[in-house]
């Protein structure tokens, strides 16, 4: 049991960055109105007004030459791109000193001020105001002062003020200091001996803090985290921001657990013009709870890197690592979480150019809690060519591809694999339909490295040369209508399709598999030319693939259904398998796959996709969603996800299928107050999987939420991945969150961010097409 109380940061964590490096601020949803109408532009160019004429304009006035003048009714005063109105005015040409008084407004590009009176020295740009009121323009920042100082630097340094971005007269919370500067260039306000109060009552005192004016990033403490739970004991989280430079930073977060010891994480990030990444680094000494592993000291770290150079040139790197398979169960790391069971890692440098590109590759992946750890590529080298209208109409393109793969395993395969692949293709596309035809040749070469010691490989041999040509013909014909059905008026298509795909039969059981594995048969996969993914086995076909879809379109082109059915049909059997998996076609049909999106009234929407084996009357595979949406923020979701026979455990034999059922939704309870709630529970073995609800309370001032979550473990022991059947192990986590706007948070407090909450994400499962 975990319980976690979070307070709102005074320095801004993170801001988001654009791929050109400039920081985006996001538009604020609540506005806080000036109280006169703006006299200058906001967007204008800086100019030095010390240098500019003072210009006045009022009812009456008196002067005395070269020396003062004194201006009654309406008053306004100009001077470069700063403006004051006032009820009387007083302009001492030989001082460069102006004051002014009575219904004070003084207005600049950044800001707009009311005050009772205003003495300001023209030369140096500096001037004094007093029972003074403050807004920021373009930010969602204000407040009052017994003093108000503008400097030469544009800076702001109020006396006995507030500060706060809470709309109103009576904001929610503020900042009430003896002392507070706002730095015009670093924009940020550093305030001194403040109080925090909320609804006008001091809630704490500090010293010294300093809030953000802007999304501008600044170095400094976050507020920290506190919890306790069974697993970690005492759990205190104090994180460190530094703002190196523009474009890097570095987060610091030590965290004492006292059930485990203190556990150490860093994260840099970094922005450049052509490259861009990110470096987590997570490290604890001597975990004291976990008592199975024999070396304790346990950590995790991940590189993430891209670059895309203007000579054509694109590089991307991923790797990370970590001590041990339950680390992701244990912690809260920022590498991964706990439902991923693997680690990818890979490096990759390509070419491109119009009409062919190359491409260095080398991979190696690593699953969690699986005996079997899968090839390593060092390297892979792929080669791409294009050439269209080769000759007429028809286009030319040639890939090859050459790999090595490897083993950590010294009893395990190692081999070297070249393949080509030149393709003719000749297509004709009309808006009515098309056809295309196309011809490949496929020669793979394989030198195996086969282990004398290991008799699953004794069928292997160590050379290999596989050629197997292909003839793929693919026609659709578009048709389209008006139809109209309930008295309204509809458009219809019927895009039916045929596929013929032949490759010859050869027997390929004297090649190791090192990245190969059979693919789903989705509406869109029954039109694919490969049954396996990779190039280890090429399955012989003699087949057709029939298809056909249909969609409604209403009178503003907006689409309303889409449904698809296809199958393929076998004109000969096919042989070609995976070792110790029977995965050859004996059948006159594969599985018949549907799949269906569909709004059916306005606020509710259905998807649903189904492979039933019409040979065996068994289903393969489906996925049923309802979802009812009726505005922003409201809905209701009901699931369903079905797969027979996922997995084998290949000691015990258990099949491992997959029956859920689940249920989100998300609702405004009262105003400003919403509701998320997710439930999934396993048909097979009747039981909860995930239990997930979170209530948040929220205004333009600040925001709270409550959330409460329970999930299975994920656990793995020396042998592999616990058995599914035995893990009944929940983890069960209370977390309060509280934040007042503008003073940054512990973390995004939206109700988007809180359906991602949660083992199971909310993604839209319909993509209608307009």
């Amino acid at each position: 049991m975990r319980y976690q109380l979070a307070l709102a940061c005074c320095c801004l964590p993170f801001a988001a960055w654009s791929q050109e490096g400039e920081v985006v601020v996001p538009e604020s949803q609540c506005t806080i109105a000036l109280p006169v109408p703006l006299m200058v532009d906001p967007n204008a160019p800086a100019v030095d007004s010390s240098t500019a004429p003072v210009n006045v304009q009022a009812d009456t006035s008196r002067a005395i030459a070269g020396e003062s003048a004194i201006f009654k009714g309406k008053v306004k005063l100009t001077q470069g791109n700063r403006a004051v109105t006032a009820d009387t005015a007083e302009v001492q040409q030989l001082q460069q000193r102006v004051t002014a008084q009575g219904d004070l407004v003084f207005q600049d590009p950044q800001l707009t001020i009311t005050a009772d009176s205003l003495e300001a020295d023209t030369a140096n740009s500096q001037a004094t105001l007093t029972n003074s009121k403050y807004w920021l323009h373009g930010q969602q920042v204000h407040g009052d002062a017994e003093q108000l100082e503008l400097t030469p630097d544009n800076d702001i340094i109020l006396s006995k003020g507030t500060f706060t971005t809470c709309p109103g007269e009576e904001p929610d919370w503020e900042l009430k200091a003896d002392k507070i500067i706002i730095d015009s260039e670093e924009e940020w306000g550093k305030i001194y001996d403040a109080q925090v109060r909320v609804f006008n009552t001091p809630v704490f005192y500090l010293p010294y803090m300093t809030v953000p004016v802007s999304d501008k990033r600044k170095t400094g403490f976050l507020f920290p985290a506190f919890s306790t739970s069974t697993k970690n004991g005492v759990d205190l989280k104090a994180p460190f921001y530094w703002n190196i430079a523009p474009n890097y930073d570095l987060t610091l977060t030590p965290q004492m657990m006292s059930a485990r010891g203190v556990w150490l994480a860093a994260e840099g990030r970094y922005l450049h013009e052509t490259n861009a990444g990110q470096l987590n680094l997570e490290y604890i000494n001597n975990d004291r709870l976990d008592s199975l592993l024999k070396n304790d000291n346990r950590y995790a770290y991940a590189w993430q890197h891209t670059s895309y150079l203007e000579s054509g040139w694109r590089l991307h790197v991923n790797y990370s690592d970590i001590s041990d398979d339950n680390y992701f169960n244990d912690f809260d790391s920022a590498i991964s979480a706990s439902t991923d069971n693997q680690l990818s890692r890979f490096g990759e440098a390509s070419y491109f150019q119009d009409n062919w590109n190359v491409a260095v590759k080398v991979q190696d992946i690593k699953v969690l809690g699986d005996a079997q750890d899968p090839f390593r590529v060092m390297p892979q080298v792929n080669y791409q060519y294009h050439l269209p209208s080769f000759y007429g109409a028809a286009d030319f393109q040639f890939d090859t591809e050459l790999t090595h793969f490897s083993h950590e395993d010294s009893n395990e395969l190692k081999a070297t694999r070249w393949h080509m692949e030149p393709t003719l293709t000749l297509p004709y596309q009309t808006p009515a339909g098309g056809l295309t035809a196309e011809l490949k040749l496929m020669q793979t070469l394989y030198q195996q490295d086969i282990p004398t010691n290991n008799p699953n490989y004794d069928q292997l041999d160590s050379f290999v040369s596989r050629t197997l040509p292909q003839v793929r013909l693919h026609g659709q014909i578009n048709f389209e209508r008006e139809t109209s059905f309930w008295s309204n008026s509809y458009r219809q298509t019927l895009e039916p399709q045929i596929q013929y795909l032949y490759v010859p039969y050869d027997d390929q059981d004297d090649i190791g598999v090192y990245d190969t594995a059979l693919l789903q048969d989705d509406y869109d996969g029954l039109f694919r030319d490969r049954r396996f993914s990779g190039l280890d086995r090429i399955a012989d076909a003699n087949q057709f693939t029939l298809g056909v879809a249909t969609r409604y379109f209403d009178s503003r082109n907006e689409e309303l259904l889409r449904l698809s059915v296809g199958q393929i049909f076998y004109l000969a059997d096919s042989d070609v398998t995976l070792p110790n998996q029977s995965n050859q076609i004996q059948q006159s049909s594969s599985a018949m796959a549907a799949e269906l999106d569909m709004k059916i009234q306005d606020d509710w929407f259905f998807t649903g996709s189904l492979q039933f084996d019409t040979d065996g009357g068994n289903t393969n595979k489906s996925e049923v969603s309802v979802d009812y949406r009726p505005g922003r923020d409201k809905l209701l979701q009901l699931s369903h996800r079905y797969v027979p026979e996922l997995a084998i455990n290949e000691t015990t034999g258990e099949v491992t299928d997959i029956n859920q059922f689940g249920f989100r939704t998300t609702w405004p309870v009262a105003k400003d107050t919403y509701f998320v709630g997710n439930y999934y529970y396993d048909g097979n073995l009747s039981r909860t999987i995930e239990t997930f609800a979170g209530i948040q309370w929220e205004s333009c001032c600040w925001a709270v939420r409550l959330t409460y979550d329970r999930h299975l473990n994920t656990n793995y022991n020396d042998s592999g991945f616990t058995d599914i059947g035995q893990r009944d192990s929940y983890d069960t986590s209370w977390s309060l969150t509280f934040e007042l706007k503008g003073l940054g948070s512990s973390g995004p407090l939206g109700v988007s961010d809180m359906q991602n909450e949660g083992l199971f994400n909310y993604r839209q499962p319909y993509y209608l097409r307009n």
